[in-house]
């Protein structure tokens, strides 16, 4: 195995899923774990994580000594690179001229890491700091116009360190370098498969819950179809599947999700109608935050009515949700050293909830829940269906969530996706959606003033929702749906289309 030890950056789970991808069984262990334990586990790889800490930092997390006198390879990526550096005797800096996104780097050396790579090449920079000075015995083999050195390597070519992040998919070979690094450099045997996925998770899950029955809760995503794809094998009837119509819907979704399920012959698919209970308690709230604590808290508070209910037919043990890497990710559960960008609606259910939790693809990401969805056997309407948040259109609402506002984000968002479909693009759109955005502008129709809301459209281009591009939809697709949202929903006059990427933007608004 390649072992990655967690700084708590951001990416930290996607190089692991990058070496999953590449057949590389990948353990994450916290960045303090003993040296004595790593040799336990006999990995044939380091790689040290980035991190939102600076190496000067009065908390800053290093790893345990002796750390580099294991004789094994090591790769430290962004912040990891950073710390080999200053703890080998070289010099970190704050840079003059910080970088994120992409850069394009010159090679010096194509013999180890680089192999198979270009003399340029495309990279993705998130830094501030920067090494200015190597450690003895290290020598340069990158670098960029304001980056010295972005990359170097030791002279017995055991350890390495790169200022980009070969991990996500900007950097153009970033998976030829990974696999330098892992199958060239530490030796590693392939030894991971999605197809063994399936008979392990089903394992996993028999072994936890016997026959016992099972609550999870569904939103028609193809993350909670799959979870509860996953029981349906181990349990059958005994599994009870809620979707909570919270109001924050897409149009005319909760009656699709319904037939969703009818077709696929889930026994116990229970429909509880809210939407009043999650108007009143958003009614007056702004802030993107406390919208997601009260949608999780009042989700809570109806899911357990309905669960008293259940307990008269039978005595549930297990709630199942349908958490994947990013949720955790970006709600900084999995190391405290993470910087927290958003909570998400599934983890913070478990707090409140007296079941005991089962998380079957907790350690996915989207395209990889995707592939075992196809391995269930699920149709390509499931398994395609772009990313919803758990907490609906209330984070696709800048600012107070009101009826009408949900009314006019459901038709434009209606008229976005049917387009997109029409034009034969949205299968090739990892996410797309509209955002209302709460502010109004002046506009003409029929000769008289207009002041009325704006519609901004997001698609992004993905693999796994950690990383995103904007999508180049044509302007001529792009003007058909502009026009017809102004002329059709009641209440806008302008449509912008959102051309940021993530990072520095998130996909979603709130």
């Amino acid at each position: 195995m390649i072992i990655v030890l967690n700084f708590g950056g951001q990416y930290t789970h996607l190089i692991a899923r990058r070496l999953r991808e590449l057949g590389s069984c990948a353990e994450i262990l916290p960045f303090n774990t003993p040296a004595a334990e790593i040799i336990k586990l006999k990995p044939r790889g380091i790689i040290l994580s980035g991190s939102p800490s600076s190496v000067y930092d009065k908390h800053a997390p290093f790893p345990t000594e002796g750390i580099f006198n294991l004789d094994i390879p090591i790769l430290g990526i962004c912040y990891g690179q950073q710390l080999i550096a200053k703890l080998l005797g070289g010099e970190v800096k704050s840079g003059k001229l910080k970088e994120f996104g992409r850069e394009k780097i010159m090679v010096s050396d194509k013999i180890s890491l680089f192999k198979g790579c270009n003399k340029k090449e495309v990279v993705w920079f998130s830094h501030g700091d920067t090494v200015t000075k190597l450690p003895k015995g290290f020598k340069r083999i990158a670098k960029s116009k304001t980056c010295r050195v972005a990359a170097f390597v030791s002279n017995n070519n055991q350890i390495f360190g790169i200022q980009f992040h070969p991990e996500v998919t900007h950097t153009i070979h970033g998976l030829r370098i990974l696999k330098n690094f892992i199958y060239n450099i530490c030796k590693e045997k392939k030894s991971w498969r999605i197809s063994d996925l399936r008979k392990r998770l089903i394992t996993e899950i028999k072994s936890k819950v016997m026959k016992d029955p099972v609550l999870v809760g569904v939103s028609g995503g193809v993350d909670s179809f799959v979870t509860a794809t996953l029981l349906k094998v181990v349990i059958g009837k005994k599994l009870y599947c809620i979707f909570v119509d919270n109001g924050l819907m897409r149009k005319n979704e909760p009656e699709e999700i319904g037939n969703i399920f009818k077709k696929m012959k889930f026994q116990n698919f229970m429909v509880v109608d809210a939407k009043k209970e999650f108007l009143d308690a958003l009614k007056g709230i702004t802030n993107p935050e406390r919208k997601r604590r009260i949608i999780g808290h009042t989700f809570i508070r109806v899911f357990e009515k309905k669960a008293k209910e259940l307990e008269k037919q039978a005595k549930i043990k297990f709630l199942a949700q349908g958490t994947i890497y990013p949720d955790r990710i970006e709600s900084a559960q999995p190391s405290k050293n993470a910087a927290k960008i958003k909570s998400h609606h599934n983890i913070t259910l478990p707090r409140k909830l007296k079941f005991q939790i089962i998380e079957p693809i907790q350690e996915l990401y989207k395209d990889e829940v995707r592939r075992l969805g196809k391995e269930l056997g699920l149709p390509n309407s499931i398994i395609g269906r772009h990313p919803f948040p758990g907490p609906g259109l209330a984070v696709r609402i800048l600012g107070e969530i009101t009826e009408e506002r949900l009314n006019i984000l459901r038709e434009a968002d209606y008229v976005f996706i049917s387009e997109l479909k029409k034009a034969n693009l949205y299968d090739k759109i990892w996410q797309a959606f509209a955002v209302l955005l709460t502010l109004k502008t002046v506009g003409v129709m029929g000769d008289a003033r207009t002041y009325e809301y704006i519609i901004s459209l997001r698609a992004v281009t993905s693999k796994d929702g950690m990383t995103a591009d904007w999508a180049r939809i044509p302007s001529k697709v792009l003007e058909k749906i502009s026009n017809r949202i102004v002329n059709e929903v009641k209440g806008v006059n302008r449509v912008v289309y959102d051309i940021s990427q993530k990072p520095p933007a998130t996909i979603e608004y709130e």
